[in-house]
């Protein structure tokens, strides 16, 4: 049996909306759709979605600052618990869920979350606030590893790990988001003997990108000068089973929803 999992940075659900995110939900064959920034209440999140309550379960943790953040998790099948949050700090920040699916008669239970990293800067609070996240949430990685289960992390990571991940890697050698520094604590996740897979890239190890977000300034989209953020990292046991992986590119700039575009793994 596949599950097949999904992961978009929305760039605020009711423009997204606006735009066609819903005429791309009723074509989607994901089981589990991970939404990041959705800049959106609960109520307003749910309120943006009615019209395809009928199909998706919803499960969302809006954020304390109002207009910012937010991530949810859509489900064909409900969740059977949920979880916002992994530590003191960012608990209210809008940028980490986790909702848990119970095993069937072929599968084991499955947990996904859906991940908003912050972006940062160089030199300001914001980069800060970024490595205080990354090194908290480092620990609550691990902790998801050591449990034995199944588990996907999908999300808009706001690090581009390598040179093959973002088309102009030279001129942003010294920018948060391919900082040595970060690179580095992604090696340690998903490097030789991380307790974590970048599917992706496992199953296109060779190829520049597939990038997944384009600035909407000047031609990025059209040139394909983008970054590959957006990842579905999983635990090693369940990588096996991750056997296609695609950017859903939208076909022109025009067709786009959102700055960035749906990730999305099948697992078998």
């Amino acid at each position: 049996m596949s599950r097949t999992v999904t992961t978009v940075n929305v760039n605020g659900v009711r423009a997204a909306v606006r735009k066609g995110m819903l005429d791309w939900l009723a074509t989607s064959s994901a089981d589990v759709v991970c939404l990041q920034e959705t800049r959106a209440t609960d109520a307003e999140l749910r309120a943006c979605l009615d019209g395809i309550a009928d199909a998706w379960s919803i499960v969302s943790a809006e954020p304390s600052a109002k207009g910012r953040n937010g991530v949810a998790i859509l489900s064909r099948v409900p969740s059977v618990s949920s979880r916002i949050g992994f530590d003191e700090e960012f608990a209210e920040s809008g940028r980490y869920l986790e909702a848990r699916f119970a095993a069937t008669d072929v599968d084991p239970a499955l947990t996904v979350a859906s991940l908003y990293l912050p972006s940062g800067e160089v030199n300001t609070e914001r980069q800060d606030v970024k490595e205080r996240f990354m090194a908290s949430f480092e620990h609550h990685l691990a902790d998801l590893a050591a449990s034995g289960e199944q588990v996907i992390v999908g999300g808009d990571w706001n690090i581009a790990h390598t040179e093959r991940d973002l088309k102009n890697w030279k001129g942003n050698r010294t920018k948060s988001g391919f900082l040595p520094s970060e690179r580095a604590w992604l090696d340690a996740l998903v490097g030789d003997g991380g307790a974590w897979v970048d599917v992706v890239r496992a199953l296109h190890p060779e190829v520049d990108g597939p990038y997944s977000w384009w600035s909407y300034r000047g031609k990025a989209f059209d040139n394909d000068a983008g970054w590959r953020i957006d990842y579905q990292m999983c635990t090693t046991a369940l990588a096996e089973r991750a056997k296609e992986a695609t950017v859903e590119r939208a076909e022109s700039y025009d067709a786009r929803w959102s700055d960035h575009a749906p990730v999305t793994v099948v697992y078998r």
